[in-house]
């Protein structure tokens, strides 16, 4: 939609992917001085770190941005079900010869029940404010609407879609089952038809909500086959991992880059979440443990313990790397270059 596009200063209908733990400000700015949207990750953040993200990305850039929250449903502890799974993981922790967690805890607050961070933005007043996991209650997507912020929300669903848009969200991220990373899904127990962009985006363009399709795309046939289907716009992620900008860690660049980016598993062992990431030695774990994991975030605090064991000798094959089913497209370029190609890229 045109007023969309006029609205966020968009010269290329592409959004970078708020990446948690890879996406940075500078990475941001980059983007959106490119002419695409830039956005910054604050679900695993606090106020106080996320208030210091976005003015770093404002002393960079005066173009509109995006900020993203997890708003999954707030952790339940389960003291068996987290005993048995550092129970589980406790020989691989030997392995480095490194204790297991005594405990696991809640490592993310759920945008659902985080006042402080909502203070935060309805003073920083961010273009965008997007929702991973769920949708905060309607108190507060009305705040954010009153303080002038454009509301975005993953969906993997037409039943999600439609939840989204009875809650006043502006704009469907369509999150395809190629999508690297975490699935959106508002319940992760529930049965997932893992349905793929090109459909999703079909099915939900069909209504007059904006969709901007998520999955899979990495270059600008990617991004026309987006617009060809009804999006408005195409959000990569996996496409800006290798740029310099990115806080992947050098590890994880090269495993993006190796043969192992053709071969993109979904897993729930390192979060408690589904997510999709390149194979490593987490992933192998996960298919030779039987127990049950904990629900998300708490896994997460074990799983961040497993890899930062790992890597104190040397492994890094533990790390959460991320990606998408388009990864063997992969460039490493610096984020604004990226876009002014795929830009060039694309037909029209």
């Amino acid at each position: 939609m045109p007023a969309l596009r006029a609205r966020l200063a968009l010269s290329v209908p592409l959004v970078q992917a708020p990446m948690a733990g890879v996406s940075t400000p500078a990475m941001a700015a980059a983007v959106c001085e490119a002419g695409g949207l830039g956005s910054i990750a604050l679900g695993a953040t606090d106020a106080a770190g996320a208030g210091a993200m976005i003015a770093e990305l404002r002393a960079r850039t005066a173009r509109p941005f995006g900020v993203n929250l997890f708003v999954h449903a707030p952790a339940r502890a389960d003291a068996a079900r987290e005993a048995a799974w550092i129970a589980a993981l406790a020989p691989t922790f030997a392995r480095f010869d490194a204790p297991a967690p005594v405990a696991l805890r809640a490592i993310y607050p759920s945008f659902a029940e985080d006042d402080a961070m909502l203070a935060l933005l309805l003073d920083a007043r961010p273009a965008v404010v997007s929702f991973h996991f769920g949708l905060p209650g309607a108190d507060r997507i009305a705040a954010l609407k009153a303080a002038g912020c454009l509301l975005f929300a993953s969906v993997t669903s037409p039943a999600e879609a439609a939840m989204a848009r009875r809650a006043g969200i502006d704009v469907l991220v369509a999150q395809g089952i190629e999508a690297g990373g975490h699935r959106g899904m508002f319940d992760p127990d529930a049965r997932d038809d893992a349905l793929g962009t090109l459909a999703l985006v079909r099915l939900l363009a069909r209504d007059s909500v904006p969709v901007i399709a998520a999955g899979g795309i990495m270059d600008g046939a990617g991004v026309d086959a987006a617009l060809a289907l009804g999006a408005v716009a195409a959000q990569l992620g996996t496409a800006f991992v290798a740029c310099p900008e990115s806080a992947a860690d050098d590890a994880y660049r090269a495993a993006l880059m190796g043969p192992g980016a053709s071969h993109t598993v979904m897993t729930r062992a390192i979060s408690g979440r589904a997510a999709r990431c390149l194979p490593n030695r987490f992933t192998a774990l996960d298919e030779e443990l039987r127990e049950a994991v904990p629900g998300y975030p708490i896994a997460y605090d074990a799983g961040k313990a497993l890899n930062a064991a790992a890597k104190a000798v040397g492994e890094t094959g533990y790390g959460a790397q991320w990606a998408g089913q388009g990864a063997p497209l992969a460039r490493a370029m610096p984020a604004g270059e990226l876009v002014r190609v795929i830009a060039g890229e694309m037909r029209a």
